[in-house]
């Protein structure tokens, strides 16, 4: 059990879901199946209030999307040949029932967000959800409708005064950031690999939101080849100090998984121990800083087999307050599954890859890429909310 104790948690869980399907692309829902047989076969989806969800209704996406857009992805989930507002393209190509699918997952985020601003659940997890690039007028980075603004919207409609969001995927959460980067009442927050190097081209410390809001858009861009040691010490130089200032009364994370080292898309080197202990502090941020509301989404994570399946059990096993332990055998059960299906190849044994390594703090001065970064985003903006840049303990 976790320091918290057993909190009361929800998952939000369709099959239906499985239809999010770009076809021959990395953005495999086969992923998402996996992950519900492994959580459901270590017991931990019965430590969980397992809720279906009711698609996001046009008022709702409105709220997030121009109409044009929304008539544009209604048009292109009937024709095939469409293109056009970022779809039809490598990325977003289209596909039969696109509109209705991608409005379920919009639906299951706000209704997250909802179990736990109403107090029906301490957490809440869309596994499916946590399509951070969608923009207001199109589609990208395999995002048709950003589920995460409909869901904090949502909050801010029921009376949230203040909403803190943090995004881990490999991927810089621009979606997420562009929706709120001059409202105040929202802190987003994004540890991703350095935007020079990696899609979606953003995501630096100087974009730090505008007007009201400066401050309130912090990013902390990592260098290529950073491992557990170095994105945990960076988690806790940057983000629990801003949070803690921001003074949220909901915490809202996205959990994409593709920072994993066996990643095909990005070139971050976490296991998944690192980001099962990335989840873990997340939970304890909800509860220090937050009074114990929080929201989650899956995101990326294009290591199907190996790598989202086991996470994404851990994210959800965490929300229960009853944690997996790494040295967990993998249920034969669900590796049968697998070989059944035709899956050769090394599949994971065990819940865990062999534990963490020591994770120096972060101390001003440090050289080298991820230091700097660091430093950077420090300098950036920790003085918009009062606190010390060269002090480690801010």
């Amino acid at each position: 059990m976790g320091e918290w104790g057993e909190c009361t948690a929800a998952a939000i869980w369709d099959e239906r879901y499985l239809e999010y399907d770009f076809g021959d692309h990395p953005m495999n829902p086969v992923r998402l199946d996996l992950t519900i047989r492994l959580a459901r076969e270590l017991g931990v989806l019965d430590r969980l209030q397992v809720t279906p969800t009711v698609a996001a209704d046009e008022t709702q996406l409105l709220t997030v999307h121009s109409a044009d857009y929304l008539d544009a992805v209604r048009t292109a989930s009937e024709d095939q040949d469409f293109e056009g507002f970022g779809l039809g393209t490598s990325d977003d190509p289209v596909f039969l029932g696109m509109y209705d699918v991608s409005a379920l997952i919009a639906g299951g985020s706000a209704a997250a967000a909802m179990q736990v601003w109403t107090g029906k659940a301490d957490h809440a997890v869309n596994i499916a959800g946590g399509l951070h690039h969608a923009m207001r007028d199109h589609a990208s980075g395999f995002c048709i409708f950003n589920d995460v603004v409909l869901a904090i919207r949502s909050l801010l409609d029921a009376g949230a005064q203040k909403v803190a969001y943090i995004d881990i995927d490999v991927h810089h959460g621009d979606g997420v950031q562009a929706a709120f980067y001059d409202d105040p009442r929202v802190l987003t927050v994004s540890l991703h690999q350095d935007p020079r190097t990696l899609f979606p081209g953003t995501g630096l410390p100087a974009e730090l939101g505008e007007g009201a809001a400066a401050g309130t858009s912090v990013n902390v861009a990592l260098p290529p080849g950073t491992q557990d040691a170095g994105w945990l010490r960076a988690f806790r130089a940057v983000v629990p100090g801003v949070v803690r200032a921001f003074d949220p009364d909901v915490l809202v994370t996205q959990c994409g998984c593709d920072t994993h080292h066996e990643d095909p898309l990005a070139n971050l080197g976490l296991t998944v121990d690192g980001q099962r202990a990335a989840i873990a502090e997340l939970h304890e941020l909800a509860h220090r800083y937050a009074g114990g509301k929080w929201v989650a989404f899956g995101g990326g994570g294009y290591g199907v087999i190996r790598c989202v399946p086991r996470t994404w059990t851990h994210l959800l096993a965490e929300a229960s307050g009853v944690q997996v332990a790494p040295e967990r055998d993998v249920p034969a059960v669900w590796t049968d599954y697998l070989r059944g299906r035709g899956v050769s190849g090394e599949l994971p044994t065990t819940m865990g890859e062999g534990g963490l390594p020591e994770i120096p703090a972060w101390e001003p001065g440090g050289e080298g890429w991820l230091d700097g970064a660091i430093a950077a985003t420090r300098r950036a903006v920790f003085p918009l909310h009062g606190l010390d840049p060269f002090d480690p303990r801010d």
